[in-house]
């Protein structure tokens, strides 16, 4: 035995080539136009193997035609059956047996093989109908026809399968192209969005620039005296303001004393439409009641109360004790009405003052700076958003790039670098 004998050749490396980008269009043309030239070369060669053979089953039907099959030596019934038989076959190739047409193109090849297949079918179809009558009256032509038809299935596989091949390769070709395709709506993308990126940081720029006007301008009024009295002003309106919520105090802690008879009594007494309302806001907020020209509509309410409870329609637990709050509440209402009187007419000249020292200007410039700060803030997002599109799409170039290379690769037997210059 010879040393290394039935040793398998290692399998050789593939070649490495660089190329650009801007390379790989013509490469995969120049590739396809190969693939498609050595394919179109198999597929005419299976054509041309196969056409004797069509031409075979068309010459077999016309020796078929001629042949009485010695009908005449068998039963009578055999021998309809024998000659139905025979005409089917023959009609079969005379209509569906047509000669094989040339191939010069891919669409060629595809026709060729939707008519071979039709053939195969057509006639492999009667032949298994009629595989008795052939079999044993036309046993001269059952082999050839078995023979003829095994190679005409065979080719017809290869030239599906040699077909498959070249569109598989048309679908890879066209991947490739569209990956390139991309870089370059991608490259597109990103220039387009650096030109929003910088026009974002102009406005930012200007804004920014607007902002600090602003800020130097509210700062001057804000440091003159009239600014500083205003402020002095709504300090002490503030404070006044404060007045406020101890008289209420004091007047809820009052009405909370005679809360239940006077509850009732909007429930079950025979007011008229104003009265009613002047009752339900006494009870719910006596503060808000508490005006000048409430004074005495409340007093009526006041005694009127109290003669319910007196006559017991109002029930109470401790009559003596409410009728005395009815009449500390009473005593206690006009000096109620004179300190919220005083309360409101106070505080209405305090914001009369207030206003006449409120700078329109000033309140103008504050607008415009509330507006810039949030115009700001919105040009500063989306400055991020851009800049992170624009990220994304320069990472995912080389992704592309190294995907093109990688399906280039399956053409052949070579490893494709390719450069990209990057954007």
């Amino acid at each position: 035995m010879v040393f290394g004998w039935g040793k398998k050749r290692p399998a050789e490396a593939p070649v490495r080539r660089e190329i650009s980008l801007q390379e790989v269009p013509g490469i995969v043309a120049e590739i396809n136009s190969l693939r498609e030239s050595l394919s179109l070369s198999e597929l005419k060669k299976i054509r041309d193997e196969t056409a004797p053979l069509v031409e075979d089953l068309m010459e077999i039907g016309l020796l078929l035609e001629r042949d009485d099959l010695n009908v005449d030596d068998v039963d009578k019934h055999i021998g309809v059956i024998v000659v139905r038989g025979k005409k089917q076959v023959i009609d079969v190739i005379k209509k569906g047996v047509t000669s094989l047409p040339e191939v010069s193109s891919i669409n060629d090849a595809q026709n060729l093989d939707v008519l071979l297949g039709q053939i195969l079918k057509k006639v492999g179809d009667v032949l298994g109908r009629q595989t008795r009558v052939i079999h044993i009256f036309a046993k001269k032509y059952a082999q050839q026809l078995k023979d003829s038809l095994e190679v005409m299935n065979a080719n017809k596989k290869e030239i599906h399968r040699l077909l498959a091949e070249v569109q598989s390769q048309k679908t890879a070709s066209e991947g490739i192209l569209g990956r390139v395709s991309q870089i370059g709506a991608t490259e597109s993308s990103h220039s387009a969005i650096l030109k929003k990126i910088k026009e974002t940081q102009h406005e930012i720029e200007s804004l920014d620039s607007r902002r600090k006007s602003l800020q130097e301008s509210i700062g001057m009024v804000q440091s003159s005296p009239e600014y500083k009295k205003y402020l002095d002003l709504q300090e002490k309106l503030d404070k006044f303001t404060g007045q406020k919520e101890s008289i209420r105090g004091e007047v809820s802690a009052q009405f909370a004393k005679i809360s239940r008879p006077l509850g009732r009594y909007e429930y079950g007494s025979a007011l008229d439409k104003e009265q009613k309302g002047l009752l339900r806001v006494l009870v719910s907020a006596p503060y808000d009641a508490l005006l000048p020209q409430n004074a005495d509509p409340i007093i009526v309410i006041l005694e009127n109360v109290r003669k319910a409870i007196s006559s017991g329609s109002i029930s109470v637990k401790d009559v003596e004790k409410s009728l005395a709050f009815l009449t500390e509440t009473e005593e206690a209402l006009d000096g109620f009405v004179q300190k919220i009187s005083g309360y409101e007419s106070g505080r209405k000249k305090l914001r009369a003052e207030l206003d006449s020292l409120r700078s329109a200007k000033l309140e103008s410039m504050e607008g415009d700076l509330a507006k810039n700060t949030s115009l700001l803030e919105g040009m500063h997002l989306k400055s991020e958003s851009l800049r992170g599109e624009a990220d994304e799409a320069e990472s995912s170039i080389p992704k592309i790039v190294s995907e093109i290379g990688d399906l280039l690769g399956g053409f052949s037997n070579t490893k494709y670098v390719i450069k990209y210059g990057g954007l």
